[in-house]
């Protein structure tokens, strides 16, 4: 079932007499799925599935546990050379018209989330 979502970026900035605050505020999704999957990662190459069943997928945010310590690289296929992830901070991407992406990882981890906007 589709909810609204609406993502938001907030940076903040301070020191050095620099006191620097963005927001960054995304279109809301009348259709997201409104969802958050919690994956199983094995070494290499995982495919993510979205949510299906009338939903728009517009955004995801990638969430690893906070005491991981494995590799995380972003991929479209499994040959793309990918962008590499922070291991622990979250990241937070803007999609368009998107099929599928793949997390290929260093190890096993447990307890990644997505969470779909």
């Amino acid at each position: 079932m589709a909810v609204a979502s609406t993502r938001q970026i907030i940076i903040t900035s301070i020191g050095d007499s620099l006191n620097n605050n963005v927001t960054t505020p995304i279109a809301s999704n009348a259709v997201a799925p409104g969802d958050t999957d919690v994956f199983s990662l094995t070494t290499g190459f995982n495919s993510i599935p979205f949510p299906t069943g009338g939903t728009t997928v517009k955004g995801a945010t990638i969430i690893p546990p906070p005491a991981n310590a494995q590799t995380i690289t972003l991929k479209g296929i499994t040959g793309d050379t990918g962008i590499p992830l922070h291991k622990t901070e979250p990241t937070s991407i803007a999609l368009e018209n998107p099929s599928a992406f793949g997390l290929t990882v260093g190890g096993n981890i447990d307890g990644l989330r997505v969470v779909w906007t």
